[in-house]
């Protein structure tokens, strides 16, 4: 209970450990004072992972399982985990399933009038595209999360690497963590993909 009193980075994972040892939501409230919205969100996450570990395998796993865990945020490799398999293997029956990720355009103008932006992301919380794929492009691959005396080097590179695409006469795709890459230069990108 200690570890999960104390503030501390690490408590994430202590609360992970308690829901899988069977506290309550309430019981882990009331050490750590976390929102039970959160808690909430964290126990359905845990239950999914224990639905996917009670003796499904590739052969026996509902989609609507699948389909859950990467609502949820499981990777392939977690899911391969639970199931006694491997990740190349979830991602083919996945696929096969019809689970896919799609693209969601950001709403940058709070649904005033259609958004424009090339802001996008993908989720499996979802039912169609927001954007068409006709174009192709070049993708670059941001700096990811901050680190300091890093980050903003990286993003300086970037957007210098989509510059001279763009010079060139490419159309350019950059995937990144970090929404700030492109704050001070949003319309740099043709389309920005923010990876989570």
């Amino acid at each position: 209970d200690a570890e999960l009193t104390r503030p501390s980075d690490r408590r994430l994972f202590a609360v992970a450990d308690a829901l899988h040892a069977g506290y309550t939501t309430k019981r882990i409230w009331e050490l750590t004072k976390i929102d039970m919205w959160f808690l909430d969100r964290l126990q359905a996450v845990v239950r999914t992972e224990k639905a996917l570990a009670s003796g499904y395998r590739l052969h026996n796993v509902p989609v609507q399982l699948i389909r859950r865990a990467k609502e949820e945020g499981f990777s392939d490799r977690q899911m391969a985990k639970a199931l006694g398999s491997s990740e190349m293997a979830v991602r083919e029956l996945r696929k096969d399933m019809g689970v896919t990720p799609i693209v969601k355009q950001i709403d940058t103008v709070a649904a005033e009038f259609p958004a424009t932006t090339n802001y996008l992301y993908m989720t499996y919380s979802g039912v169609q595209h927001d954007v068409k794929f006709q174009e192709k492009g070049i993708t670059v691959l941001g700096s990811g999360v901050y680190r300091i005396g890093s980050s903003v080097e990286f993003d300086w590179c970037a957007v210098r690497c989509i510059r001279t695409l763009r010079d060139n006469g490419f159309k350019t795709i950059m995937i990144n963590y970090n929404p700030e890459t492109v704050s001070t230069d949003y319309d740099e990108a043709d389309r920005l993909y923010f990876e989570d």
